[in-house]
């Protein structure tokens, strides 16, 4: 058996603003959560998220896709969301997590899939349309990469990464993460910031801020520090520094390959992003033949702060095809 931590229903129970039936995928001994709204006979919408979020960050979203005749498939990884999370640090590689999506698409024999992916979403997610192309429509890429050899890693992701080593700000024990949404959404300071991740200090916040931290806390909330160990893997297995557990051969195979795709390709990007920058975004969709929205006010985390932009860029460029 897998020792694996799981989060109590009770955790999200108050989340007003996604309060969406959970379904769940069996992965060996293991639970994978996602969400799955709209027609079932509908177009596939698959919602993939990042590093530190959970299919929380698309709640702004769902909403009108599904309106719009889509089915939402937003699956949580394993150790984040509402999915089980194995306590082991080394059972997280991206070519596991990679396997456990392909294992979830197959299993609901997902087709006509329009991908949206953001962050890890975006290595994860785009495997399964290099490697399952039949099964996919187009794709939607928003402030994510895939590595190759070329691709020149920024210093604010070369940061992240060090912060999360050995004397780091994020290298402690219950890493309150889900603050960093909050503070990136321009709804607090680092003032607020810091206490709360580096004193466990409960934030003092309200209105939409209090809602958004509630969202991206819940899944660890009252957890054991074991329970976090998704989060460390994730920015220590970058290829410039973990290129096996990273799945860096792999990357470079379906940045190659989907330099060939043939269908429809929008990127969609928020150009405050120092990690993921505008340059590069405009950079990779000239080489894929692409659309490109840009959303000047927005940073990494777009779906949390201009999910309706997107999804009004997305359907009309889905329209003029």
């Amino acid at each position: 058996m897998t020792d694996a931590a799981r989060t109590p229903e009770s955790n999200f129970a108050d989340l007003e603003d996604f309060a969406y039936t959970p379904n769940y995928h069996q992965w060996h001994d293991l639970r994978m959560h996602y969400i799955d709204e709209g027609p079932k006979d509908g177009p596939v919408m698959l919602l993939m998220h990042g590093m530190p979020t959970w299919s929380y960050l698309y709640r702004h979203m769902i909403p009108l896709l599904v309106d719009a005749g889509y089915r939402c498939i937003a699956p949580d990884h394993m150790g984040f969301g509402r999915s089980d999370k194995p306590n082991d640090v080394h059972w997280f590689t991206i070519a596991r997590h990679t396997e456990v999506l392909t294992s979830l698409i197959v299993e609901l024999d997902l087709q006509d899939i329009t991908l949206l992916c953001q962050d890890w979403g975006g290595p994860i997610g785009l495997a399964q349309a290099a490697t399952m192309p039949d099964r996919f429509s187009r794709l939607t890429i928003m402030n994510t990469w895939l590595h190759h050899e070329e691709f020149e890693y920024s210093e604010a992701i070369r940061h992240w990464n060090q912060n999360w080593k050995d004397n780091g700000l994020f290298c402690r024990e219950k890493p309150d993460v889900g603050i960093l949404l909050v503070l990136s959404a321009g709804l607090i300071g680092t003032d607020v910031m810091v206490p709360t991740l580096i004193e466990n200090k409960k934030p003092d916040l309200e209105g939409e801020a209090a809602k958004m931290y509630r969202g991206f806390s819940a899944p660890y909330r009252g957890l054991e520090d074991d329970a976090y160990n998704g989060f460390r893997r994730f920015p220590l297995s970058i290829p410039f520094d973990d290129y096996l557990g990273g799945n860096g051969p792999a990357q470079t195979y379906h940045y190659q390959t989907l330099l060939k795709w043939d269908k429809p390709v929008h990127f969609i990007w928020g150009c405050s992003d120092d990690v993921f920058t505008e340059e590069w975004g405009r950079k990779w969709a000239g080489q894929m033949n692409a659309s490109f929205d840009a959303i000047p006010a927005a940073g990494h985390f777009l779906q949390n702060t201009h999910g309706p932009e997107v999804v009004d860029f997305l359907l009309k460029r889905i329209e003029s095809e």
